[in-house]
């Protein structure tokens, strides 16, 4: 990323206080909480504050720059999302449509009702899985990472936790995960799972291309991500950023066990999580959010499409405190809604962190984020290699150091 930056003045910042940010997080550095960190500010388009510190290789000594690359893991989720609706808006699907309509095996699906992860007691559908339901996590599905239900184990069971077995491609796994219970009926609860990964799912079979070429083709080249993709490339190999773990004594940052670099295309092309790309490219995916789906003459979606995903879609517009289930994902629950692939602000004092009503965010399991905010035309990209994201509470530290340096 270039880091030539505006006057934050002329965009209503106090470049004194964007200090403030670097400062507390080079804190995280210094006690070796975090290796290496970068953050990009823009507002009405301009940047405004761009700063790196730390290593994305600590053991190396190599340092953390403007175009290290990172895995994105679920920031990957909105770009499977904007795939989605791009096909939506070219009439391919309506969002009540079953999603067995593109993927069979889910027409077969069974919700779980009682018993243990050795003999669990299931029962059929009261109404089937939808489009809607896999763009707002209301599906049933979940992550065997959670650990927080039966059905959780079950994935750990078939070999989900994080990722997929071996040799399993992206169809595959869509029918394992058919096979096995929902946590719910669809559309009774919130629970973060596989739903965008089964959405990549039916991008390929409406688009007929790989969900690599779909991203490549129709939204990474229109906008010029051409960091971004499912491995890292050879010109990319020596900028891509190791993955590290807490110390569970210390709390120092350490190479986590489940570190893994795809240097050539995976098996398994994750819509959930499978994406690495840098602090450019995702400031620019931003920027194309925030203009409503344009960006730099070239225009994916409506901007009617864009508003319509970036509004909360739980039933009788909910927080996820009130309709989640009560386990950690990549937002907090309080004054939160959920959209089409985001997280959407509904009350920021519920909140109890500093932003405006409407701002829809998301972020990765390495403690990776980012936030658009329509109201303030803000939009803010937070990448370091932290698994998982709980550890630290950096997502609402950052938005009060972002939103205490406007002054306009």
């Amino acid at each position: 990323m270039s880091t030539s930056t505006s006057d934050p003045a002329e965009v209503g910042f106090d470049a004194d206080r964007l200090a403030r940010i670097d400062r507390h997080f080079q804190r995280y550095i210094d006690d070796r909480r975090l290796t290496g960190w970068q953050v990009a500010v823009s507002r009405r388009g301009q940047l405004v504050h761009h700063s790196t510190a730390g290593h994305r290789d600590r053991d190396a000594e190599i340092a953390w720059s403007d175009d290290t690359v990172v895995r994105l893991f679920s920031m990957t989720k909105p770009i499977t999302s904007v795939a989605a609706m791009m096909l939506h808006e070219e009439g391919a699907f309506e969002l009540k449509d079953p999603v067995e309509r593109f993927i069979p095996s889910f027409g077969e699906a069974r919700v779980y009702r009682s018993g243990s992860a050795y003999n669990p007691v299931t029962e059929p559908l009261t109404e089937p899985i939808r489009m809607w339901h896999l763009l707002t996590h209301t599906a049933g599905l979940t992550y065997g990472f959670h650990s927080q239900h039966v059905t959780d184990a079950l994935y750990r069971n078939a070999g989900f936790e994080w990722g997929a077995p071996k040799g399993l491609d992206l169809a595959e796994c869509c029918d394992r995960w058919a096979a096995l219970p929902l946590a719910f009926q669809p559309g009774s609860e919130w629970n973060y799972g596989v739903s965008t990964d089964v959405l990549g799912r039916v991008v390929e079979v409406i688009s007929g291309q790989s969900l690599d070429e779909f991203f490549r083709t129709r939204i990474f080249e229109p906008l010029k991500m051409a960091e971004t993709g499912f491995w890292v490339r050879d010109d990319q190999r020596d900028r891509a950023a190791r993955l590290y773990s807490p110390n569970p004594a210390t709390g120092e940052a350490m190479i986590s066990p489940l570190e893994l670099t795809p240097t050539e295309r995976p098996t398994f092309l994750s819509g959930g999580g499978g994406l690495w790309g840098t602090a450019q490219d995702y400031l620019r995916f931003c920027h194309f959010l925030l203009n409503r789906g344009e960006l730099d003459g070239v225009r994916l979606l409506g901007s009617r499409t864009l508003d319509y995903m970036t509004r909360n879609h739980l039933p009788g517009n909910a927080d996820l405190e009130a309709f989640g289930r009560p386990l950690f994902a990549e937002t907090s629950f309080d004054g939160v809604g959920f959209g089409l692939g985001f997280s959407v602000s509904l009350d920021p004092v519920a909140n109890r962190v500093m932003s405006s009503p409407g701002e829809f965010a998301w972020g990765g399991a390495a403690s990776t984020a980012f936030w658009c905010d329509p109201v303030e035309d803000l939009a803010v990209v937070f990448l370091t290699q932290l698994l998982p994201s709980s550890t630290h509470p950096i997502r609402p530290q950052l938005k009060q150091l972002v939103y205490q340096a406007l002054i306009d």
